[in-house]
């Protein structure tokens, strides 16, 4: 695999950014792409930095393109920039233009953890004639639909509100930030991706991910859940990154 280090400039987002890509060297393309989202306190080179994942995917057809998404939740936010639109139309763009990736939705996979795992759930229900698979590790699943405007008197917990209100709006559920709206309306559409959540046991966001997983059940919205042993680190990411490849790989067209 060949890992490459790409610096760009989004005219979404108007700053020129970060992009870590791993493409095949062997075998005949175009290739499919798995788009890989990084969390919260993360930049763009994190994956590779923190996990193995150039070599998990040293024998497969597949690109990876791991953009840095900044703080921006992988959403077009509230009081600031696009970062939805960054996401699901300039990056894959960029990539299709500049590598050797198939340009037809089968070939399109997203998936990321934490923020991410909220991001790339937004992005393939926001798009779902763009993915054909998504898959989300520990996400922060209802960050998108939670009443922001009922903050936490603690200093650091307002500061955080505060930056989500600029995200998302003071009450976002039933907007394009909640999954479970989008999840509803690509299911009206009938376009549906393939989902894989999952979540570990010892993980703070497990309730989140449990609660997300039943409602997506009483809608009667197919995916797949699990839960493993394991907490919010990379430890974790790095173990289950590997099933999320078999999934992607799997539904490759």
């Amino acid at each position: 695999m060949a890992l490459c280090e790409v610096h760009w400039h989004s005219l979404v987002l108007k700053k020129k950014l970060g992009m870590t890509v791993i493409l095949p060297e062997t075998g005949q393309g175009p290739f499919d792409t798995l788009y890989l989202l990084h969390g919260l306190s993360d930049d763009h080179t994190t994956w590779a930095r923190r996990t193995r994942i150039e070599w998990y995917v040293r024998e497969l057809p597949l690109i990876v393109v791991m953009p840095d998404g900044l703080r921006g939740w992988y959403t077009d936010n509230e009081h600031g920039p696009a970062f939805g639109r960054y996401i699901g139309e300039e990056v894959i763009a960029f990539a299709e233009r500049n590598f050797p990736a198939r340009r037809d939705r089968d070939a399109r996979h997203i998936g990321g953890l934490s923020m991410g795992g909220y991001g790339a759930l937004r992005t393939a229900l926001r798009y779902p004639n763009i993915f054909s698979s998504v898959n989300s590790h520990s996400g922060a699943l209802f960050h998108g639909s939670h009443d922001w405007s009922l903050k936490d008197h603690r200093e650091d917990r307002r500061a955080f509100a505060d930056e989500m209100i600029d995200v998302f709006g003071a009450r976002p559920q039933g907007s394009s930030h909640d999954l479970l709206a989008l999840a509803r309306s690509a299911q009206v559409a009938g376009i549906l991706p393939r989902m894989l959540i999952d979540c570990g046991a010892e993980d703070f966001l497990l309730d989140a991910n449990r609660m997300f997983h039943a409602e997506l059940e009483q809608l009667k919205i197919p995916h797949a859940y699990r839960e493993f042993p394991g907490a919010h680190d990379w430890d974790y990411w790095d173990l289950h990154i590997r099933d999320a490849l078999s999934f992607h790989i799997s539904s490759a067209g």
